[in-house]
């Protein structure tokens, strides 16, 4: 490996149609690509990684933290990315990155800009268009944390926001792809609400139309016009199902 060289970490389940584009984008310039595939996964995930010659291991799903810990324990560069099969780095950010990485100076962790698309539009507004998450840090001093759902990467050392190109994330294909994904976070959300002894409250209902009225008005999400007004109602829609989960297991 190279000085202060750089890998990425994917964990995937069922991510057939969005694990080869990831992949692409990330050939010729980062040097080692560790993918860890749910031990559920039914389609060709495991064997598309294969074939690109990532370094790969089938592993049961416990929580997003571990799975994604898992993979950052195979990685050997100085350098990783964490990065989604359903993500891609723009031209700008990659340019950015391959220059921090010649001078990272005693920056150990670094927080990316991201740009959500959705119904073939990016999201502006609604409470989507400052999105940011650490991805980007030195192996030595990144390790995943969180619990069942919720995962973060916790840094022994300094922290900046430094790049303005971003990470392009189309979370969803249709909307087919947002309900299969709403219910398995359901279930995750609803067992780490239980074990956080957390309950149903009838003013639990109110959610659903404050979500709304936050999303498209107080947050202008009704200007991303027809995608925003259908992220929102969906958003909320989650939301509200989340606590609506919690009375069903009362």
């Amino acid at each position: 490996m190279s000085l202060n060289s750089l890998g990425a970490i994917i964990i995937a389940k069922n991510e057939e149609a969005d694990l080869p584009g990831c992949l692409s984008n990330l050939k010729g310039w980062v040097e080692e690509i560790v993918v860890v595939t749910d031990a559920l996964s039914s389609d060709k995930t495991e064997t598309i990684a294969r074939e690109q010659g990532c370094k790969t291991i089938r592993r049961a799903f416990d929580s997003y933290a571990a799975q994604k810990q898992a993979a950052l324990d195979l990685c050997t560069t100085e350098w990783v990315l964490s990065i989604d099969a359903d993500e891609r780095v723009s031209p700008k950010l990659r340019d950015e990155i391959l220059l921090f990485l010649k001078n990272p100076e005693k920056i150990d962790g670094i927080i990316l800009r991201f740009r959500v698309e959705f119904m073939g539009r990016v999201l502006k507004f609604g409470g989507m268009g400052h999105e940011k998450h650490l991805r980007l840090f030195r192996r030595s001093k990144g390790r995943f944390i969180g619990g069942l759902i919720h995962e973060g990467i916790q840094i022994s050392g300094p922290t900046a926001l430094r790049f303005s190109g971003f990470m392009e994330h189309k979370p969803y294909q249709n909307l087919r792809e947002y309900l299969d994904k709403m219910f398995f976070y359901l279930e995750l959300s609803s067992q780490k609400a239980r074990q956080a002894g957390k309950r149903f409250h009838v003013w639990h209902h109110l959610i659903l139309p404050w979500e709304m009225v936050s999303r498209l008005f107080l947050k202008l999400g009704i200007l991303d016009g027809n995608a925003g007004i259908i992220w929102a109602a969906l958003s909320s829609f989650h939301h509200w199902l989340k606590y609506v989960k919690l009375k069903e297991g009362e």
